[in-house]
């Protein structure tokens, strides 16, 4: 079991050597359907495992198109991780849809909705003492 600092620095390595990948060495068209950025990579204890989430920025077909081709690019991955970071094994590598920034996004929105709306409505008059 790998402590908590290595498996913090292995995980950061492996999310700027995939980032690279992205850029110029991932060769599958699919891949560049939409624009994709790694956000965060999940690391088992035993380093032998890789959860890496990505960001896609397009349309719902090129997301799937481009998740298609990051699945099908996964050992290309595995292979280039093992022969770039001297671990003893390369680790698994599994890419998730990180859909918070969309999440983050649509808040934003809802917060402004309800503040514009506020903004409009009147504000209730107190009626006063003299009123009664």
């Amino acid at each position: 079991m790998a402590n908590s600092r290595r498996v913090a620095r292995v995980s950061a390595l492996i999310k700027r050597e995939v980032s690279q990948m992205l850029l110029s060495e991932i060769k599958d068209d699919r891949v560049g359907a939409g624009m994709v950025s790694v956000t965060d990579v999940d690391v088992s204890g035993d380093l032998q495992h890789a959860k890496i989430f990505v960001s896609i920025y397009g349309t719902e077909e090129a997301k799937l198109e481009t998740m298609e081709g990051l699945a099908s690019s996964a050992n290309f991955v595995r292979r280039e991780l093992g022969s770039r970071m001297r671990l003893r094994r390369a680790p698994t590598v599994i890419f998730l849809e990180d859909r918070s920034l969309e999440r983050g996004v649509s808040m934003l929105s809802l917060l402004n909705k309800i503040e514009r709306e506020r903004q409009e409505k009147p504000e209730p008059v107190e009626l006063g003492e003299d009123f009664n």
